[in-house]
């Protein structure tokens, strides 16, 4: 599977590499401040991103073919994470799934977590605990909460409050080159003014009044100075605790160095967290351009508006979970692309669980077929093979085409409804089962949904054990023989016959589906399990 889609890569970086040698170069001759965007050089991925700063879809080329760097924004752990925030940190990591298994990308993730900031400081006082115990609180729950959603942890993750002497040498490194200056009261601010290049990704009128000692509107802090009753830091401006932005650019460039290939957020964060992110950092390191590519995820909505605690319209992970399993909700995620916003509805939710049982009861079916115990199927596998081959090539191609997981999913469906129609067209005089057709349909359907990290809810991955799916077997086969001896002597007491129904209600309470084919039955994993 992988070595095909390396030919597919290839193939596909071929097909645009004139368009690929057009971007090359393009800040020669210009100065810091005229370049809005530098392509990086080094190793092309094959795939395009959407550029936020030149607006447009762009090759996607890390620095290195041996590793790419990735710097994630974290959460503010002051407060529980509710599925505006699950949403977004989802669709990244289906992201990151498809660069890793899907393009073979050797991946390395940081995340930056904020446990020290004005809303910690407020939640603190409120509650009436240690900011230190507030913090570690929320963040174990995050991660708790991100292992439910099967988000995957990155690699690294780091602390604000634990990188205090970077984040002091990371701004005295700014006051040397110019780029900040001190206030009276102790606290430091970046000048915009003498950055030319800010505004990148696009500069946002502020009617926030100006703080006392900020010299313009777009200043923005690098070090605050302590106020009475907050946690603060000795520095040679006096005590105090970093700014919000200066946190990720101390945390990444001490990982990563001068250059990160790609920084995600929600698109909240754009401006200003991105924007003076990357002024500060390209200041304090001496280029022209920090982060190489950004991604930013559309923000979910209910009732159409922005889902926020301070409009008090979140959803809390537990309480999606209550209802929908993960898989249903990542496959929510999947029909929506990681740029756009998403409305987030029953409908839509029930739409997803509907898509999924098809799946899910599709692939248990192919498994019967191959078993020999679902007795219709009409395969024509010239048919599938031309479709699966179709199919291969256009989620390759939405894929690298800026992670389109819509695309994908519906290419994936439309393989389903194909396949399901012929496993259930009866079998015509002569026909030929196909059993390894439909066993390598299935297998590229798994492994693709794998890749984007849904474990489809089958016989063959369900997480019991495999005694359990044995008992399962025995037990449909005796409901299966009792139907079937009540069907045949045609008994005039239907309770038999009602048994084998209330069976087969009782097991679908369990998450066990029984279908029945004429005198065979078979059963499938399927909808929430009862506990």
């Amino acid at each position: 599977m992988k070595l095909l889609r390396s030919l597919l890569v290839s193939t596909f970086c071929r097909n645009r590499r004139l368009h690929v040698s057009a971007w090359k170069n393009q800040d020669k001759k210009k100065n810091v401040g005229e370049v809005a965007w530098i392509q990086p050089t080094g190793f092309d991925t094959g795939i395009v991103v959407y550029n936020p700063i030149v607006k447009s879809k762009v090759p996607l080329i890390t620095r290195n073919e041996g590793y790419a760097s990735w710097y994630m924004c974290g959460p503010t752990v002051y407060d529980s994470a509710h599925i505006g925030h699950a949403c977004s940190y989802v669709k990244l990591d289906i992201i990151r799934r498809i660069l890793v298994e899907y393009f073979d990308i050797n991946l390395i993730t940081m995340m930056g977590i904020t446990d020290i900031d004005d809303k910690i400081i407020k939640k603190s006082g409120e509650s009436k605990r240690d900011w230190k115990e507030l913090t570690r609180f929320y963040e174990k729950e995050f991660f708790s909460d991100m292992a439910e959603l099967n988000v995957q942890q990155p690699y690294l993750c780091c602390r604000v409050s634990e990188h205090m002497p970077q984040i002091l040498q990371f701004i005295f490194q700014i006051l040397k080159n110019g780029g900040a200056y001190v206030t009276d009261e102790g606290s430091v601010y970046f000048d915009t003014s003498k950055y030319q290049a800010y505004g990148k990704l696009g500069i946002k009128e502020t009617t926030a009044p100006c703080t006392q000692g900020k010299r313009n509107g777009q200043d923005f802090a690098l070090w605050k100075a302590a106020k009475p009753g907050e946690p603060f830091w000795e520095s040679s401006w006096g005590p105090g605790r970093p700014g919000w932005h200066i946190e990720c650019s101390v945390m990444a460039s001490e990982k990563f160095g001068k250059s990160v290939d790609i920084h995600s957020g929600g698109i909240d964060l754009a401006f200003p967290h991105h924007e003076n992110e990357e002024a500060q950092s390209c200041q304090h390191h001496g280029v022209s351009q920090w982060v190489n590519y950004w991604l930013h995820t559309g923000h979910l909505h209910i009732n159409s508006m922005k889902m926020s605690k301070s409009l008090g319209n979140s959803v809390s992970i537990a309480e999606l979970l209550d209802k929908f399993t993960a898989d249903q909700f990542r496959l929510f995620c999947l029909t929506s692309h990681y740029r756009r916003g998403v409305e987030y509805t029953d409908d839509l939710m029930a739409a997803s669980v509907a898509i999924l049982k098809k799946v899910e009861c599709f692939l248990d079916d192919c498994n019967n077929y191959v078993n020999g115990t679902l007795p219709e199927g009409n395969v024509d596998e010239v048919v599938i093979l031309q479709s699966l081959a179709k199919t291969k090539s256009v989620i390759q191609s939405a894929l690298a085409g800026d992670f389109d997981t819509p695309k994908a999913i519906r290419e994936i469906t439309s393989l389903v409804t194909l396949g399901n129609k012929m496993l259930h067209s009866p079998e015509e005089e002569g026909t030929v089962r196909s059993p390894a057709v439909i066993a390598a349909l299935a297998n590229y359907i798994t492994s693709t949904l794998k890749s984007f990290g849904l474990e489809t809810n089958t016989k063959n991955t369900q997480k019991s054990s495999i005694q359990t799916a044995d008992v399962i077997d025995d037990l449909v086969n005796l409901r299966r023989d009792v139907r079937n001896f009540a069907l045949e002597v045609k008994l005039k007491d239907k309770r038999l016959l009602e048994a084998c129904d209330a069976a087969r209600k009782n097991l679908s309470l369990h998450g066990v589906q029984i279908k029945d084919y004429g005198n065979t039955s078979t059963w499938s994993f399927g909808g929430a399990r009862k506990t």
